[in-house]
């Protein structure tokens, strides 16, 4: 499904991230990846994943609070691989102590930080990533949860940072459409990763929507690593601005 395209993944942390699952899932189809990483510790977790690949990946370090590391991500890209088909935003970050309490307890300190992070980097690599898909047809996707549109307890600023992803998917489809190019989003059910582990209470969490969901389970990464080839290759060719719930249905039970 993806012989011959190249994109670049952000936010593998190691083998239970969700942007594993979809470079695992890109990498069988055929794709050339590109992923980076936070910091020195991250890499000691990616280069043994990178080996499991079909093709070893470009390896690029990647803080996107540093804007200059952002170009360099880009400038990398151009100068080794030429250009991009695709880009898989998987990242976010709130201070731990700041998901627990009550929300209007939020510091302006770590609301900054989460909407950088979670929200502004998104649109920051998309304006980075647009003159390497000049003349095809690029796909760009993100990653969201349903705390953007519900109370999720223990969520806070990031249910708000992930609401503000959601509506930048809308603009930036809208931005990129006529470029050819399409933007849209995963709502993904509760995954054990390392940014769920800073979650209170996650472990309850799984029990409720496992018992609750339609399909009566949780949702495995690789369903979700499935998912996402849908928007990263041509079958999407003609779905923009979308939030796509893959959560075994726990989306649309009301009781």
């Amino acid at each position: 499904m993806l012989k011959g395209k190249t994109g670049l993944i952000l936010g593998v942390a190691n083998k239970r991230s969700i942007a594993w699952h979809i470079a695992r899932a890109a990498d069988r189809e055929g794709a050339r990846l590109v992923l980076t990483y936070q910091n020195e510790r991250l890499l000691k977790s990616i280069e043994p994943l990178a080996e499991q690949l079909s093709e070893r990946p470009l390896i690029l370090p990647c803080d996107v609070s540093d804007e200059g590391q952002m170009d360099a991500v880009f400038e990398s890209i151009r100068d080794q691989v030429g250009h991009l088909d695709f880009l898989v935003h998987g990242l976010a970050f709130s201070k731990r102590e700041e998901l627990n309490g009550p929300f209007y307890d939020a510091t302006l300190e770590n609301w900054q930080i989460a909407m950088q992070v979670s929200a502004y980097s998104f649109p920051a690599l998309v304006r980075r990533a647009l003159p390497l898909m000049d003349g095809r047809s690029g796909s760009f996707l993100t990653l969201t949860y349903l705390g953007a549109d519900r109370v999720i307890p223990n969520y806070n600023i990031m249910g708000v940072a992930k609401a503000a992803l959601e509506s930048s998917v809308r603009y930036l489809a809208a931005d990129v459409g006529p470029h050819g190019h399409r933007v849209n989003a995963i709502s993904a059910g509760p995954i054990k990763t390392l940014a769920a582990s800073g979650v209170k209470g996650f472990s309850t969490m799984l029990e409720v929507v496992g018992g609750r969901s339609a399909m009566k389970r949780n949702l495995d990464g690789s369903e979700l690593g499935d998912a996402s080839l849908f928007f990263l290759s041509e079958l999407s060719r003609a779905v923009t601005g979308e939030v796509m719930f893959v959560d075994c249905g726990y989306h649309a039970m009301g009781m």
